[in-house]
């Protein structure tokens, strides 16, 4: 059995398999040999913009005869042979994300007759925007702000955004109507769903003015919105503005949308690596939502689980998953993210309960390589973690409540920084429990 400094150590090392099996470069250039797009217009946009529009024009060459390539701010200034290259903000967008979606837009117009390759990577909802008649780019990141902060779910996020749009939910692709119009995704949100990828600019949109208003009144969020993000929803639900292009709407019918990647191929990965390590693997799912701490909680207890009985699988186990929690920021001072929330709380759960017993640690990442509003990626840590933040006088709780994880998990050297990635696979998590008792004998303690 691991030593929990092993342990940590074991971990680190799996922070390398992420990041290879996330490789979109790669991934991108596999996904144009099979499907062979016949266009010569390029529009690449997201976190991931650069690797995979890189793959592109490597694969294409000349075939390509212009297009545009919106990277975020954070990244340097890049020269793609052959196109435009526009940084714009993330997570929030800004006037370049407006002259992005300006440029975007021309050039899906200007594809007519030629064909349009379109790389779409998660965080392009915010790169890349056009607001609708009447909507400044003010409201648009007010919005956007009210939502972040609201702890909604990334599909109901994209559902709002893409009413106050004309660059999201399908209107893309009807822009370069007639086509052909060749989507490629890579997957940043739960479940896969194409719609909701950078707000699905190629893809029919099942949702309405009704569904975003439905949003905005379950997180309370209409008394903070901006009063003209309300009335262009409210206009919208009376019929006053058009709505987004619906599945079965003939500007889809030389349109095809493909899955370039997903967080499942990185799960896949992890699971591979870890079973030729000895580990006894399950994947548990790819579509982890719901608040941060709440599933550290629960991922506490199904470790905790495996190690007492064995149960989803036998130790040394290795617990997978992957997907995107949310974190409902009461501090907005505080310092963290996601996945650092989630470890935090995990470790608060697994110590209180093994009480000095037992060893098991868990990592989690997000495979862009930034996590909330921090330098970090994620956060790893092993049980018994929480001693040494006692000795440092730092109660976990607190932590948690003011929404500062990166303080308490810098304190035990717990984050994990990579820098930003060419990446945008959504969050990663890894449990690993040594040997339990395997009797299920050792009680918990009241």
């Amino acid at each position: 059995m691991h030593s929990p400094g092993g342990l940590r150590e074991r971990l680190r090392g799996l922070v390398s398999v992420v990041v290879d099996a996330s490789n979109l470069h790669l991934l991108t250039s596999r996904a144009l040999r099979v499907n062979k797009p016949d266009a010569s217009i390029l529009i690449a946009f997201g976190k991931a913009s650069v690797p995979m529009a890189r793959a592109a024009v490597e694969l294409l060459g000349d075939r390509i005869e212009g297009g545009v390539v919106v990277i975020p701010k954070w990244r340097k200034a890049e020269k793609i042979d052959g196109l435009e290259v526009i940084r714009a903000s993330h997570p929030v967008p800004d006037e370049d994300s407006l002259r992005a979606g300006e440029a975007v837009v021309e050039w899906a117009k200007s594809s007519a007759g030629k064909g349009l390759i379109v790389l779409v990577s998660g965080g392009g909802s915010a790169l890349v925007e056009k607001p609708q008649p009447g909507l400044t780019i003010d409201d648009i990141v007010e919005a956007t702000r009210q939502l972040l902060y609201s702890g909604a779910n990334i599909h109901e996020i994209n559902t709002v955004r893409k009413h106050l749009s004309l660059v999201k939910g399908g209107w893309l692709a009807k822009h370069a109507s007639p086509g052909p119009v060749y989507g490629f995704y890579a997957s940043d949100v739960p479940g896969d769903r194409l719609e909701s990828i950078a707000s699905g600019p190629t893809v029919p949109d099942p949702t309405t003015y009704g569904d975003a208003l439905r949003v905005v009144d379950k997180y309370g969020l209409r008394d903070k919105m901006p009063e003209r993000v309300i009335e262009v929803l409210e206009e919208g639900l009376r019929g006053l503005r058009p709505e987004t292009p619906k599945p079965g709407d003939a500007v889809f019918s030389n349109v095809s949308n493909r899955l370039v990647a997903s967080n499942l191929d990185v799960l896949r990965r992890l699971a591979s690596f870890l079973e030729g390590q000895g580990y006894n693997t399950i994947i548990l799912t790819s579509r982890l939502d719901g608040e941060s701490r709440e599933a550290g909680r629960v991922l506490a207890s199904i470790a905790l689980e495996a190690y007492e009985r064995g149960i989803p699988v036998e130790t040394p186990a290795a617990l997978i998953l992957g997907g995107e929690t949310t974190v409902t920021v009461r501090n907005p001072g505080g310092k963290g993210g996601r996945n650092q929330e989630l470890a935090l709380a995990w470790l608060a759960s697994v110590d209180y309960w093994l009480g000095g017993d037992g060893v098991m640690g868990l990592l989690a990442m997000d495979t862009d390589g930034i996590d909330g509003n921090s330098d970090a990626a994620g956060a790893i840590v092993v049980s018994g973690d929480s001693n040494e933040l006692r000795l440092r006088r730092l109660d976990p709780g607190e932590y948690l409540n003011s929404n500062n994880s990166y303080e308490a998990l810098k304190a035990i050297d717990g984050l994990i920084v990579t820098g930003p990635l060419d990446s945008n696979l959504n969050s990663v998590v890894v449990v690993l429990v040594e040997k339990g008792s395997g009797d299920g004998s050792r009680g918990f303690r009241d």
